[in-house]
């Protein structure tokens, strides 16, 4: 049964090479497979050529090496790519590929659903399931550089991603351990060798485990601000009614650890007549005026019974106006895959629609099914 084997997809170096030493192997082996797992993207040990067939036959016996299986996958006129992973129990959790000339950006989950429940957010009126587990983190980075690599058409200069944001389905430091496995993964020059200033986290505020993080790594920091005020921020972001803007802004300025080189990434997403005003500006001006950060202006993805809707493009601009003119570095993120969908939280949250309207009226009928593997869809259809 696969169920009592070790996944060894998502165990970093140290967590690997204890598992080798746990089954009576060499330290040194856990480098030979980290490699063959991720800088080659193997799934099959029997592949592994430089171990020998005595440990292969092993590995065999006492591990896997599994990645969620893929529901479907949509690929947007931009370019832009989505795949929806099963994990189990049932649940969908999204991953979205970003290509540019000079770069390609991978988007990626951390948890089935979210549990903070931000309003303008579609993956949280989907609730909470479970964490991911490491091997279900990693394992969106490991599909999604396996296909590219397969395909041969990426774009990226060098590789297939150079960039990785954990800013799909979830809150990934409330899923901690398992999200500092995988990004010791990512940065592990064995695995995929990325830089700490190309692993983006992005947080709606958890205060201590910001602090948490610093004490284990230094990799780029991002902040759903989206406010500039604690009144509008907890109606929003409701765990700012536990950790305001103060006491987060002061996290913000210890994970730089008085690093001038460094800045914090605030998010803002722009909200009509919400937050997109001149005085939400100035007000996010003064409050940022001693933190190192650059602010990261999104238009707003609309979705099914949401009251929200998204900024003009006047008042975008006007807004970056406003902050760039008092010196705030200041960017307005590309709206990329409308067609599919790409926006966090839609697709997986119309699938699990859909997979609880079908679980109910098979219930009806008394009959129970699993969810099925739904073919793979190589379309730019909205689903």
């Amino acid at each position: 049964m696969t169920d009592s084997k070790i996944n060894l997809l998502g165990l970093d170096l140290k967590a690997l090479t204890q598992t080798l030493v746990d089954l009576g192997e060499k330290p040194f082996r856990a480098q030979q497979i980290l490699k063959w797992i991720h800088a080659e993207s193997l799934s099959e040990f029997s592949e592994m050529t430089n171990l020998s067939k005595a440990l292969r036959q092993k590995l065999m016996e006492h591990c896997i090496i599994q990645a969620p299986s893929v529901l479907s996958e949509h690929t947007a006129k931009d370019g832009t790519r989505k795949w929806l992973f099963q994990v189990e129990g049932a649940g969908a959790i999204e991953t979205v590929y970003i290509p540019e000339p000079e770069r390609a950006t991978l988007c990626i989950s951390s948890q089935v659903g979210c549990a903070l429940n931000c309003r303008f957010c579609h993956t949280a009126q989907q609730g909470f399931q479970r964490n991911l587990t490491s091997s279900e983190i990693i394992g969106q980075v490991w599909y999604a550089v396996k296909t590219l690599k397969e395909e041969g058409n990426f774009k990226a200069i060098d590789r297939p991603i150079t960039n990785v944001v954990l800013m799909g389905m979830g809150e990934p430091l409330l899923n901690f351990e398992n999200v500092v496995m995988a990004v010791n993964i990512m940065l592990d020059d064995l695995a995929y060798g990325l830089s700490k200033r190309r692993v983006t986290l992005s947080t709606s505020g958890v205060v201590p485990a910001i602090d948490q993080l610093a004490e284990v790594t230094d990799i780029a920091l991002a902040v759903s601000l989206h406010a500039p005020n604690d009144t509008l921020r907890t109606e929003l972001v409701p765990i700012n009614k536990k950790y305001p803007i103060k006491e987060l802004l002061a996290a913000c300025k210890r994970y730089l650890r008085d690093d001038k080189r460094r800045r914090i990434t605030m998010e803002y997403v722009m909200l009509k007549d919400v937050n997109d005003q001149p005085e939400h500006a100035y007000e996010l001006i003064k409050i940022l005026k001693d933190v190192p950060s650059k602010v990261n202006l999104i238009p707003f993805n609309p979705f099914n019974g949401t009251k929200y809707q998204r900024s003009d493009d006047k008042v975008i601009q006007r807004f970056q106006d406003i902050l760039m003119n008092a010196g705030l570095v200041t960017m307005k993120r590309k709206t990329r895959g409308d067609d599919i969908d790409a926006a966090c939280g839609q697709l997986a949250g119309q699938v699990n629609d859909r997979t609880q309207r079908s679980a109910k009226f098979k219930q009806s009928l008394g009959i129970t099914v699993p969810l099925k593997v739904v073919e793979r869809e190589h379309s730019e259809q909205q689903v």
